[in-house]
């Protein structure tokens, strides 16, 4: 009988083993592509000498675009240890030839639990900045107002934490501290801090709070009379806040606005102050059907709100239609429309145009 009960233990036990070694020790492969068919139907004859342009590209110019490609990793290594590696290949990133680049978009390793309800995560990374914007707004169709505009990039060398700040996960935290490079290796000694704290106090809504600190080189002061120059700082600081409600399969809209500065960014002689941005951005969606809904999208960007300076401030605007034959798969029928600021002379500057039909597909 003795014999029995030990060989049943074994058996028990090597099962247990074996089933561990499946769930732990599992790879998975997704990824995604999204492109467009586009023509820019409308331009002002002189877009290339006009700054914060998000909508460029000379008149008539048409054509099929792929914007975006990954190709995703997972990996357990165990039930504490996690990683992930992604490429991205999209024709903003061209090899010397002018052809489609191929770049690590993610590469890091997360310690699930280093202390009760929070991670540690190591390498290149999400940066907290849009992350949670991004799942209301749904990115194929365009970037995210301060990814449009460049305030905050997407990815980031860093070491970060993130969890939950109470029991049920109403408030989420996340904290990092990285090279403030992107994607690219560090070039200087200046680094990006960045903290962001979450709200959903239901599932259907989320608000979020984000800010950042991005280091510098302090520049001379120009008011200063000793040899050397006393310094100044010029560090960037970055502030936002969004609001979203989702009901699936229904409708969804979202609220976000960002202000940033440049501490000492406009130089007049001897006269010094900070130069401060700011944009907000509206959007929504409403499923007609299961297979189809319609989304529409304002954003407004002014990179200088100093009342001296004119001409920079911009509209954005983005109409579509969202019809789903798969549900890994989503064809679209959009407009994009850029108008901007009339310039100081006076001169009224043509809207940009651009219809298109985007595309996208993901697998697992």
């Amino acid at each position: 009988m003795k014999k029995i009960l030990l060989s049943v233990a074994l058996i028990v036990l090597s099962t247990n083993n074996i089933f561990s070694q499946e769930v732990v020790n599992k790879g998975r492969i997704s990824g995604y592509m999204f492109g467009d068919y586009y023509y820019n139907l409308s331009r002002d004859a002189d877009i290339k000498g006009l700054s914060n342009v998000a909508n460029g590209g000379e008149k008539d110019m048409n054509g099929i675009q792929l914007r975006r490609i990954y190709f995703t990793y997972d990996y357990d290594i165990s039930e504490t240890f996690t990683t992930r590696f992604r490429l991205e290949a999209d024709q903003s990133a061209l090899t010397s030839n002018g052809k489609f680049g191929v770049f690590v978009k993610d590469a890091y390793l997360r310690w699930k639990d280093i202390f009760e309800g929070s991670d540690l995560i190591i390498g290149i990374q999400p940066t907290p900045a849009w992350e949670i914007t991004e799942t209301f707004w749904g990115r194929f169709l365009e970037k995210t107002i301060m990814d449009l505009r460049g305030i905050v990039s997407s990815r980031d060398l860093a070491i970060a934490l993130k969890g939950k700040l109470d029991g049920y996960g109403i408030f989420k935290y996340w904290l990092m501290f990285g090279n403030g490079s992107g994607n690219s290796p560090e070039k200087d000694k200046y680094k990006r801090f960045y903290a962001h704290i979450q709200y959903s106090p239901i599932k259907q809504f989320t608000a979020t709070l984000y800010a950042d600190l991005k280091a510098r080189p302090d520049i001379n002061d120009p008011a200063s009379t000793s040899n050397p120059p006393a310094t100044i700082a010029n560090n960037d600081l970055t502030y936002s806040l969004f609001l979203g409600y989702k009901e699936k399969d229904a409708y969804s809209f979202g609220v976000e606005g960002f202000l940033n500065s440049r501490q000492n960014g406009m130089v007049n002689g001897t006269d010094v102050k900070d130069k401060n941005g700011m944009g907000i951005s509206a959007f929504a969606s409403y499923n007609i059907s299961k297979e189809l809904a319609v989304v529409g999208r304002y954003d407004y960007f002014d990179p200088n709100t100093d009342s001296s300076v004119k001409g920079d401030s911009r509209n954005w605007f983005i109409f579509s239609l969202n019809y789903k034959p798969d549900e890994k798969v989503t064809i679209s029928p959009n407009v994009i429309i850029e108008t901007y600021e009339s310039i100081p002379n006076g001169r009224s500057i043509d809207a940009s145009i651009t219809p298109r039909i985007t595309f996208f597909y993901s697998f697992l």
